[in-house]
């Protein structure tokens, strides 16, 4: 049974910096290429994609919003995802999820259905 377990999120004021985590457990990550990302949901608004990994050959994909303050990454041999967020805004305020699918995507990397889904860390950024 697939598993995934955020950590990381944190109260910061605007300009700060936080390094979310994403365990893995469940499936054969170490030998397996899948797809990860991140996602958030601010209150009373729509989940939106962050960013996200194709685990085979590292290629990413991220959200113009987040574009040159996050950067995803991964750790294969510690079955972990990473989320590092630099220079952080208000309207970053959110709950993060960390989510995964092995389903082939032949045009590449992207950010959509993913099946396998965490339960979130909070991360709220004061101005």
């Amino acid at each position: 049974q697939v598993q995934l377990v955020e950590s990381g999120g944190g109260s910061v004021q605007a300009g700060g910096s936080l390094r979310l985590s994403c365990a893995a457990s469940g499936f054969a990550y170490t030998y397996i290429n899948y797809y990860m990302g991140w996602f958030r949901q601010a209150p009373g608004k729509e989940r939106e994609a962050v960013a996200c990994i194709y685990t085979g050959d590292g290629s990413t994909i991220y959200a113009d919003s987040v574009k040159g303050r996050f950067t995803i990454s991964q750790d294969k041999a510690k079955n972990t995802l990473y989320l590092e967020m630099n220079s952080l805004k208000p309207e970053d305020t959110a709950t993060y999820y960390c989510a995964a699918d092995w389903r082939w995507r032949p045009s590449g990397v992207d950010c959509h259905v993913y099946e396998h889904w965490g339960q979130g860390t909070q991360v709220t950024v004061s101005s």
